[in-house]
């Protein structure tokens, strides 16, 4: 089954062959969903558990993550509402005053792949952006990370903003100085460690 030589090919961190491989199943005729789903978004579910037992580390995620976009991007012309149908929106981006972005990406790339819709609003992100975003785009989950000490009380003013603005959406906090107890103490509606349980997080929120 050539499918799974895309899924393979994303797990040795093949770039060429996840590009040409997704090419070729696309010009023999086979269906799309089969190949978003069996060829890219699979492996990226394996990266997730391989990184969460400690077998896998963010570099090598990073990677994957990346090549499997680079097999999205081919697919995406082709891809009609249905095949594509996102299992929701999430508006993810580093705090006001913080401009780390290395976890973040992360984390907004293997929603992407988990077939997600994202919307990166980059860094040092205020309270108000992540409101005018999350209500524009009907969004289910914001995704709030912090890297320093210092600029962890700006996802406190967030999740309030959030909540003041009376929005569905549920708040998901992280970032290394970040905790279940301090996530718990603002009111955030979830945390996780690391990428890979941010995932989990979101499918169990949206589910």
């Amino acid at each position: 089954m050539a499918v799974q030589d895309i899924f393979n090919a994303i797990l040795a961190y093949d770039e060429a062959t996840v590009k040409a491989q997704t090419q070729a199943e696309l010009d023999g005729g086979t269906d799309i969903a089969t190949i978003l789903n069996e060829g890219l978004i699979a492996p990226m579910d394996v990266v997730g558990e391989r990184f969460s037992a400690g077998d896998l580390f963010i570099p090598e995620m990073l990677k994957a993550a990346q090549i499997m976009k680079m097999g999205l991007e081919i697919l995406k012309p082709h891809l009609t509402a249905g095949q594509s149908q996102s299992k929701g929106t999430v508006v993810i981006g580093t705090v006001k005053g913080d401009l780390h972005d290395i976890g973040k990406n992360l984390v907004a790339m293997m929603l992407e792949g988990a077939g997600f819709e994202v919307v990166d609003l980059g860094v040092d992100v205020t309270s108000e952006a992540f409101v005018k975003a999350a209500t524009e785009k009907n969004a289910r989950v914001i995704g709030l990370s912090a890297l320093l000490t210092t600029t962890m009380p700006a996802m406190d003013n967030t999740v309030k903003a959030v909540k003041e603005a009376g929005l569905a959406a549920k708040t998901i906090v992280g970032g290394a100085p970040v905790t279940q107890a301090f996530a718990d103490t603002i009111g955030a509606d979830g945390y996780s460690a690391d990428a890979a349980g941010a995932v989990k997080l979101v499918k169990q929120i949206v589910a």
